[in-house]
């Protein structure tokens, strides 16, 4: 059996939301239910360092997602936001992304639509999430990586 090897702009046409998911240092996806409160909200957010959560009423499905964004317009919008539950202030139609989505097909829906968080979902199942951050950060790794490999080639003796 032969090994074909791409070029690095083949790889980069063949990047697949996978490889984000592996080089993360944990797949843990933190998950809040759809009746929880949303001061339990703000709690994990904290807790967890992350912008959003998704909500999940089984821990392995995707009921919604509900970032400090929904936090906080529905803040300025009732003033109540705090008295409500989960299921109240989230968004419930998410954009989510298969494992083998091409990197650059995610990175044009995130701007288009706007959003920094896209749950990863395989087999009907929860698998991940991928943030903007995470994205970007990937992003910043190849480049450096082209350009150390550019900056050995050109200082070859």
């Amino acid at each position: 059996m032969s090994t074909v090897e791409l070029s690095d702009e083949e790889a980069e046409v063949h990047m697949r939301i996978r490889d984000i998911l592996d080089a993360k240092p944990s797949h843990e996806v933190i998950t809040i239910a759809p009746e929880a409160g949303v001061s339990e909200l703000i709690a994990l957010l904290a807790e967890h360092n992350v912008g959003a959560l998704i909500v999940s009423s089984d821990g392995s499905s995707v009921d919604g997602i509900v970032s400090e964004r929904d936090v906080v317009r529905h803040l300025h919008s009732d003033g109540t936001v705090i008295n409500n539950v989960v299921s109240a202030i989230m968004t419930a139609v998410v954009e989510t992304a298969d494992m083998d989505t091409p990197l650059d097909e995610l990175m044009k829906t995130m701007t288009e639509r706007r959003i920094r968080h896209v749950p990863v979902v395989h087999d009907g199942k929860l698998a991940g999430i991928i943030s903007i951050g995470d994205v970007v950060k990937h992003k910043i790794g190849q480049l450096e990586f082209e350009r150390d490999q550019l900056d050995s080639y050109v200082h070859q003796t």
